[in-house]
């Protein structure tokens, strides 16, 4: 039976602030990506605003994770360590995720950005990932269950030619990083729990160009796409209310 918290008032509060940290930091990175930044910028770039809106970045030390951020390009899907080598070249795409500590609480959001000019497929590939969320947001609130996320995301993802990640799902969020409920992209034909209200969910499509299988490299953190294709990640932290679901981390649809 899973254990799925449900928020108060005052903890929504500070999970709020927490996004508000995250919100800043994608403003800020969606000017500052581009050519010739390297990953480690991107890291420090990020880490300076949490520290002066006095958060802390939650993925430093979380399982031995080396870094305060994951910065991911290309084909690389999630958990990439920034490193000075890695240097960020016209028509890259670039996943960054972050995780924002703020008295005690959590929140969790991820953006795949574009670096210079991508091709038309490149960028409908990263539309179809951040689309699929807002249309998850459709079925995340009460009446319907945790499963039927998945089930919008993937059959979204699907009729326009893409592939959902099996390996790595989204989560419930706030008092800890990950915890219940299990926030899957796809439709696992489970039975899963019913949204209630005060419930805060890390939805996070993630998808592919080609097959959905994953390997992870020799770093043992990053993780990317067996056949080496391209990929895309979005993630909100989201509150499911007893109306519609309230993004937290997301002033408006970006």
């Amino acid at each position: 039976m899973m254990a799925i918290r449900l928020y108060t008032e005052k903890e929504i509060e500070t999970v709020t602030r927490a996004s508000e940290v995250i919100i800043k930091v994608f403003d800020t990175l969606s000017t500052y990506i581009k050519e010739g930044v390297t990953t480690k910028n991107i890291e420090t770039v990020a880490s300076d605003i949490i520290h002066s809106m006095g958060g802390i970045p939650a993925s430093k030390g979380y399982m031995n994770y080396p870094a305060d951020i994951c910065v991911s390009v290309n084909e690389e899907l999630i958990h990439g360590i920034p490193s000075e080598k890695k240097i960020l070249k016209n028509g890259d795409i670039v996943s960054v995720d972050v995780v924002v500590k703020y008295n005690n609480y959590y929140s969790d959001a991820s953006r795949t950005f574009a670096v210079g000019k991508i091709t038309k497929e490149v960028e409908r590939l990263n539309e179809v990932t951040k689309e699929s969320f807002f249309r998850a947001l459709e079925v995340a609130k009460p009446g319907f269950f945790v499963g039927d996320i998945g089930r919008a995301i993937q059959t979204y993802v699907e009729e326009n030619g893409f592939n959902v990640v099996r390996d790595y799902i989204g989560h419930g969020v706030g008092f800890s990083i990950h915890e219940d409920p299990e926030v899957y992209n796809y439709d696992t034909n489970e039975k899963t729990a019913r949204l209630k209200p005060g419930m805060i969910l890390a939805v996070e499509p993630m998808v592919c160009m080609g097959n959905y299988k994953t390997k992870v490299l020799g770093d043992k953190w990053t993780v990317v796409m067996a056949d080496k294709k391209l990929c895309s990640h979005y993630e909100n932290t989201i509150l499911i209310t007893e109306g519609e679901p309230k993004i937290l981390t997301c002033e408006e649809k970006v």
